[in-house]
């Protein structure tokens, strides 16, 4: 978790949810494999899929996005402050 600080894929992911909360971490996956270079590798959506949850639940434990409900998920007042989203 890089010891409390946000990686910058935790990042993205963070700026993708305030973009778009509430949102669910089924569209946080499709929006990330959407912002990256499309890849011959069949099991490419599928790690960045898997990837999407691993960030979600660090996001989650250190406090920068909360669940929402019915599995989506907004940015904290502490997520909004790290990357300069408006509230």
């Amino acid at each position: 978790m890089s010891d409390g600080y946000p990686t910058a894929a935790q990042k993205e992911a963070l700026r993708l949810i305030c973009d778009h909360e509430p949102m669910p971490a089924h569209r946080l996956a499709d929006e990330l494999v959407a912002a990256r270079k499309s890849s011959t590798n069949p099991g490419y959506a599928k790690a960045i899929a898997r990837m999407a949850g691993t960030l979600v639940w660090r996001l989650q434990a250190q406090g920068f996005i909360a669940e929402t409900g019915a599995g989506a998920w907004a940015t904290t007042a502490e997520g909004r402050t790290l990357i300069a989203c408006p509230a």
